[in-house]
């Protein structure tokens, strides 16, 4: 699961990984909340393009989005075969900035967030599906989800499921959806290796707690909904 993720690099720094058209400007944002306008990349013939959306999926088939669970999340296993992500999958995926994510561990009956990021804090790229929503009073609104897979060795000490990570090299065989078969696209919803991210105990009033950025022993899943 990913219920709450960053963006605090630079506008310049998004941008020289993913190489999109436009040239926006944005403030480093560190806690990324469901229903929050998130940065998103999207692929239209050749260019890549920066665009804004709600995170959290409304699917096109909806009527009313009132009551509607706010799907933030995309199980990677089944997104070409549930309804609500299926025509998403093949026609609308998308890439999502991120710099770290968060996730939650009891540990003497209190619970910790977790900052979860490269050894190098570097940006990488979260696989999304979106969805553009009009609603029946004539509102139109794009939308997000982040697909998830089973965590990895490290990331399963706190929660079983991660953000799938697309690397660099492998942006167009995701974005692409009309240049590319979809089974190939699938195959690079796996979990990321084990070394690719580190994790810290995040104290959000002062920053990472100063003890070491591994967790040792396997704990509950847990997520809290608020720092």
């Amino acid at each position: 699961m990913c219920g709450r993720f960053a963006l605090s690099a630079t506008p310049e720094e998004v941008l020289a990984l993913f190489a999109y058209d436009e040239r926006p400007n944005f403030p480093p944002r560190g806690n990324i909340s469901p229903t929050d306008p998130i940065a998103v990349v999207t692929q239209e013939g050749s260019h890549r393009h920066f665009r804004l959306m709600r995170w959290g999926l409304l699917p096109g088939w909806l009527k009313e989005p009132e009551g509607f669970p706010v799907l933030f999340n995309a199980r990677g296993e089944t997104i070409a075969t549930k309804p609500t992500f299926k025509a998403a999958t093949r026609h609308r995926r998308c890439l999502i900035p991120a710099d770290s994510f968060y996730e939650w561990a009891t540990v003497d009956k209190k619970k910790t967030p977790y900052r979860i990021h490269k050894p190098d804090n570097a940006v990488f790229a979260m696989a999304g599906l979106w969805e553009p929503y009009a609603h029946a009073n004539g509102s139109e609104i794009d939308t997000a989800a982040i697909v998830t897979t089973d965590a990895n060795g490290m990331v399963s000490a706190l929660h079983n499921r991660m953000p799938v990570i697309i690397h660099q090299e492998q942006f167009a065989l995701w974005l692409e959806s009309e240049a590319h078969p979809l089974e190939d696209a699938l195959k690079l919803i796996k979990p990321a290796p084990d070394d690719f991210f580190v994790m810290e105990p995040f104290d959000p009033r002062t920053g990472p707690i100063n003890i070491a950025p591994t967790v040792q022993k396997p704990k509950k899943p847990e997520q809290q909904s608020l720092f």
